[in-house]
């Protein structure tokens, strides 16, 4: 008996040519904090959409909801404001950078606790 494993980077579907989505390290970073948020309980479900002119990772607090957040990659951005996007709730641009950790310090403040001594 044979077990195939299919792995899931790259994607299973094809990736048109000029299709924006986001790399292995990107996504490393990404779900690292999404699996804190889930942990500390602020997320639930998330969604990808890749696009011709960006990729989108929206977050949920419940699968109902809309996004509490999305870090979004527009590449055609990359030389003027930077690639990289953090999306509030409201829709209201939080965050915009060329790198993806300074995009995500604000969500990466959301867990850190005080801590007494």
């Amino acid at each position: 008996m044979s077990v195939s494993v299919t792995p899931l980077f790259p994607p299973p579907f094809p990736i048109s040519p000029g299709q924006v989505v986001f790399d292995r390290t990107e996504m490393d970073r990404i779900m690292g904090l999404y699996g804190r948020m889930v942990a500390a309980g602020h997320w639930r479900d998330y969604a990808l959409d890749f696009g011709q002119e960006a990729a989108v990772f929206s977050a949920f607090p419940r699968a109902s909801d809309r996004p509490e957040a999305q870090v979004v990659k527009r590449p055609a951005l990359r030389r003027a404001q930077g690639q990289w996007a953090l999306i509030g709730e409201a829709g209201a641009v939080l965050k915009r950078g060329h790198d993806l950790a300074g995009v995500l310090a604000p969500l990466e403040r959301r867990l850190m606790k005080l801590v007494e001594t």
